[in-house]
């Protein structure tokens, strides 16, 4: 029997052969990107695939070889088409993005709608990104957002995608797919709940608390402390603070933040009652001009897959191949359609660097449907 050293020295010599024969194929796949080029062909060819998958398995002997020879001219084949879209990207032939790049927002003039009420963490929001004196009004729902910049009635909506301690809010994510709407900045508002009710009311006085269903949950530690009052949900915390204004009950209190407590002249019976010190819920910015600011460092996408094994392991590649950094994924049930997902991701770029239009090319190729959610 051969020693370790003199197999290990056997494996060398057959790593050089195949490292030879990878640049030699590669490079012959360079040439079929070419030629693809010129002949307006896709890069994608899933009956070649399928067919050169068989082909291999049928060189091999055992199950356990034929599984493996699969997995590697998987990731032969899909380098190779990685390497194709990267000529298609030189090459111009991706074209233009369907997104113009500016400079700035046009916000002097603009008019911006906010979920919620006076006094709302999207007010908040709002004036943080847009400054104090801008142009604004309300609506009770998301979906009634999203119509008014849809339809004119805005130019911009303000709306929470995520909070630090409750996650995503995923109706968001849902309109963003359903409307033609897109991203173009997003800002992260500091959320510190306090229990506030009317003047002259104390903490003994209350018997029922009023708030979103989100804050109930981002406060349950301190509303547990006091289990005999009772818990109702309402649209946001804001409309709790109005809520118990106008009714001058000494019995009700809401959970809001401070802004809505002075907004409202209520009084704040204990502050900071989150349960997470570091709580902060991430506003996004959405226009229907397919628009995007020239310095903008973040992309969000959604995608739909086949249904097949490994789909999402090849899709995720492009990435890790064009060196993009993905900072989120998401993921949601696809109506209709039981056990099948729609992807949201985040990641680092611009929609005018190669490398993004790069893994774009691929991913839009090999997916069932992309849709750029915007670049901000």
């Amino acid at each position: 029997m051969a020693s370790l050293q003199e197999l290990r020295q056997q494996l060398d010599e057959v790593d050089s052969q195949i490292v030879r024969l990878y640049e030699e194929r590669m490079g012959i796949c360079e040439q079929v990107g070419e030629y693809k080029i010129q002949a307006g062909k896709k890069v994608v060819d899933r009956q070649r695939e399928k067919e050169k998958l068989q082909d291999v398995e049928g060189r091999v002997s055992s199950a356990f070889y034929k599984k493996g020879v699969r997995e590697l001219y998987e990731q032969l084949m899909s380098m190779s088409r990685k390497l194709q879209y990267q000529k298609l990207v030189e090459a111009g032939a991706l074209g233009r993005l369907p997104f113009i790049g500016i400079h700035t927002l046009d916000a002097a003039d603009a008019r911006v709608v906010f979920q919620g009420t006076e006094g709302a963490y999207g007010q908040a929001a709002m004036k943080a990104y847009f400054g104090e004196n801008i142009n604004s009004y309300h609506v009770p729902a998301f979906r009634d957002a999203m119509e008014a910049i849809e339809e004119g009635a805005a130019d911009f909506a303000v709306l929470p995608i995520e909070n630090s301690s409750a996650g995503s809010v995923n109706e968001i994510y849902d309109l963003l797919v359903e409307f033609e709407n897109y991203i173009v900045g997003e800002t992260i508002i500091p959320v510190v709940h306090t229990l506030t009710g009317i003047p002259g009311s104390s903490l003994s006085d209350v018997k029922r608390v009023y708030s979103k269903a989100e804050a109930l949950m981002q406060t349950s530690r301190f509303l547990s402390e006091h289990s005999d009052w009772q818990q109702i949900s309402v649209a946001n915390t804001a409309a709790a603070a109005k809520k118990i204004l106008e009714e001058q009950d000494r019995t009700q209190a809401a959970v809001c933040s401070a802004y809505a407590a002075h907004l409202y002249g209520l009084e704040i019976l204990k502050e900071g009652i989150n349960d997470e010190k570091n709580n902060s819920t991430r506003f996004i910015i959405v226009t229907n001009q397919k628009v995007f600011l020239k310095g903008a460092s973040k992309i969000s996408i959604c995608f739909e897959l086949t249904h097949e094994s490994g789909s999402l392991y090849h899709l995720l590649s492009h990435f890790i191949y064009n060196d993009l950094n993905m900072t989120r994924i998401e993921s949601r049930p696809i109506e209709g359609r039981s056990w099948e997902y729609r992807f949201f991701i985040d990641f680092e770029g611009n929609l005018e660097e190669a490398a993004v239009k790069n893994a774009i090319r691929g991913l839009r190729e090999e997916s069932r449907s992309l849709k750029i959610l915007g670049n901000y």
